[in-house]
């Protein structure tokens, strides 16, 4: 019997708590990086996930239903989307204020939503998608517009490195999404984590063997604060929303998890909240129901 698809009140509830989740996991990370370098740092996140995933994927995997992910997915999620992606993150985020890497790194719906109407079937967008989309992203710029200016040409290249980490992860997504539709989400994270932990543990040995490592309890809780929650919680849904709903609307909690970083720096932080964070969370939000409204059908 096929799994039953969740409900729209479900999953409008599961991506709040993945917006939130994430969009708190880019400040923690800049916290974990005082003590630890970037690549190990997010090795260490993966090995951590991975050995947790590997305890509960066979109890969701049979709850869930699905078959053995492929090979193709396998390496596609963990070679992009975990391995590929983080280390450009993880390294960007010591050169660029981790508010500046989310902004930067919501350029991810747009890319989505063409690779989507492109690649994809039946998932074609409304020109009112579009325009939310567009939308949204005018918000996000707008919330750093000072920082977008005041990147210099120090900050222009690791800008430009860092949107390959959207692109790697777009790629990855389109495929899970094309050929996984029936795979089973938690052996696909499950396999995909050990691969990216894989990849992210050879970048660490290559270029960090020198690098001062400090296992502080700030760092210690950082990993296990994004390897658990931002990680395993995350990524296990998403992928399990991935099966039963648009990508595209999915791909919009890129826009909502600078809003949310922004409100968490300005709460743990003591980073100011001025006019224009007021204006471009209210843009992005009103991008994202834009973008994910659909109409109802008449009878």
């Amino acid at each position: 019997m096929p799994p039953t698809a969740p409900s729209r009140a479900l999953v409008t509830l599961l991506i709040a708590f993945l917006c939130l989740a994430w969009g708190s996991t880019w400040i923690v990370i800049a916290d974990g990086l005082r003590d630890l370098p970037p690549f190990t740092s997010a090795a260490a996140r993966f090995l951590v996930a991975a050995l947790a995933m590997t305890a509960l994927a066979p109890g969701i995997a049979r709850r869930e239903g699905g078959r053995a992910p492929t090979w193709r997915l396998r390496l596609a999620l963990g070679v992009l989307n975990f391995g590929a992606s983080y280390a450009i993150v993880y390294w960007t985020e010591t050169k660029l204020p981790s508010g500046v890497v989310s902004v930067l790194w919501a350029v991810f719906p747009m890319l989505m939503a063409a690779s989507s109407s492109w690649f994809l079937s039946g998932e074609r967008l409304r020109p009112a998608q579009w325009a939310g989309f567009a939308l949204g992203f005018a918000g996000v710029a707008l919330l750093f517009a000072t920082d977008l200016r005041a990147f210099g040409p120090a900050g222009v290249p690791a800008a430009a490195i860092l949107l390959v980490s959207p692109l790697v992860s777009c790629v990855g997504n389109t495929l899970l999404k094309r050929d996984g539709k029936d795979t089973s989400s938690a052996l696909v994270n499950r396999d995909g984590m050990w691969i990216g932990a894989g990849v992210l543990v050879a970048l660490a040995f290559a270029f960090e063997r020198e690098a001062p490592v400090e296992w502080t309890v700030r760092a210690t809780l950082s990993v296990l604060y994004l390897a658990l929650v931002g990680t395993v919680a995350t990524f296990g849904l998403y992928f399990w929303l991935l099966r039963h709903t648009e990508a595209w609307r999915l791909s919009t909690i890129a826009y909502v998890t600078p809003a949310v970083a922004l409100l968490l720096g300005t709460l743990l932080k003591d980073e100011p909240f001025t006019r224009w964070t007021l204006a471009g969370s209210l843009t992005i939000l009103a991008g994202v129901v834009l973008a994910t409204w659909r109409p109802r059908r008449r009878s």
